[in-house]
C-alpha cells in the first residue's frame, strides 16, 4: 500500500511546483486533461433570421425639387422682386432674395431659403420618422445660434405636420439688423425647413417679426403639401 501511495504523492508534489497559470494541465487522476474549445458552435455563432431587425419602409421615398415647393404667387408675397423667381438651386435647397426699392424711404430686403431632409430607414439605426425627428431637434438647435445669433425663441408649432417647432432670432451684419424665422417640420421621414429673412435698410423700419413667422409658417404648410403631392401614386 505504501510503494503504490509513493509515486502519486509525488505527482502532486509536481503540480504544486508549477505556476498558477500551468496548474490546471496537471490531474490527480490518471485519465488526463479534457480540452475544450472557446470557439462557439456555428449554430450559435451565426443569428437566426428571426433575430435580424427589421424596420418599417418609409411613408415617402420621393422629395420634390426644392425651388417648386412654393407657388410664385408665394415668392411674389414673400420676396418681392426676387432676383430669381425661380430659385437658386442649393443642394437639398433651394433660396430666393431680393430689395424692394419701389419707396426709396422704405428699402426692404427678403430673403427665403427652403430645405429638405429625405431620411430613410435603417435596421441599425431606426426607422425614417424616428432618423428624421433627430434630424429635425438638430436642425431646431443649430437655427438658435446660426449666424451668431444669441437670445433665440423657441416655440412648439401645433398643426403642422407629425411635429414643428419655430425659431425666432435677430443677427446682424455689416451693420444692419436682420429679423429671422425658422420653422423646422417633421411630416414622416421629410423634415422640410424655412428660414424667411428681413431687414429695412438706409433707415426704413424693420419688419415685423410676428408677419414675419407667419408667412414663414405659411411656407412651410405649402412645402409640407409638396412633398405629400410628390409621393401620390
Amino acid at each position: 500500500m505504501h510503494r503504490r501511495t509513493a509515486p502519486r504523492l509525488a505527482r502532486l508534489l509536481a503540480c504544486a511546483a508549477v505556476p498558477v497559470m500551468l496548474v490546471a494541465g496537471c490531474s490527480s487522476g490518471g485519465g488526463g486533461e479534457k480540452k475544450s474549445s472557446a470557439t462557439p458552435s456555428a449554430s450559435s455563432a451565426q443569428p437566426s433570421a428571426s433575430a435580424t431587425a427589421t424596420v418599417a419602409a418609409v411613408k415617402y421615398p420621393k422629395t420634390p425639387d426644392a425651388c417648386k415647393t412654393l407657388s410664385g404667387k408665394t415668392i411674389d408675397n414673400l420676396v418681392p422682386k426676387a432676383k430669381k423667381k425661380e430659385g437658386e438651386a442649393l443642394p437639398d435647397s433651394c433660396f430666393w432674395n431680393g430689395l424692394n426699392d419701389e419707396d426709396p424711404n422704405d428699402l426692404q430686403y427678403r430673403a427665403l431659403n427652403v430645405s429638405l431632409k429625405n431620411v430613410g430607414s435603417d435596421p441599425t439605426l431606426g426607422s425614417g420618422d424616428q432618423r428624421a425627428q433627430v434630424y429635425a431637434a438638430e436642425a431646431v438647435k443649430k437655427a438658435t445660434t446660426e449666424d451668431g445669433a444669441k437670445d433665440a425663441k423657441v416655440e412648439k408649432v401645433n398643426g403642422l405636420g407629425d411635429w414643428a417647432s419655430s425659431v425666432s432670432t435677430v443677427t446682424k451684419k455689416d451693420g444692419d439688423e436682420f429679423q429671422n424665422e425658422t420653422v423646422v417640420v417633421r411630416t414622416a421621414n421629410v423634415v422640410v425647413i424655412v428660414k424667411y429673412s428681413g431687414t429695412g435698410y438706409q433707415g426704413a423700419k424693420a419688419p415685423d417679426a410676428g408677419d414675419l413667422m407667419k408667412s414663414a409658417k405659411d411656407a412651410a404648410k405649402e412645402a409640407v403639401a409638396s412633398v405629400a403631392a410628390a409621393n401620390k401614386k
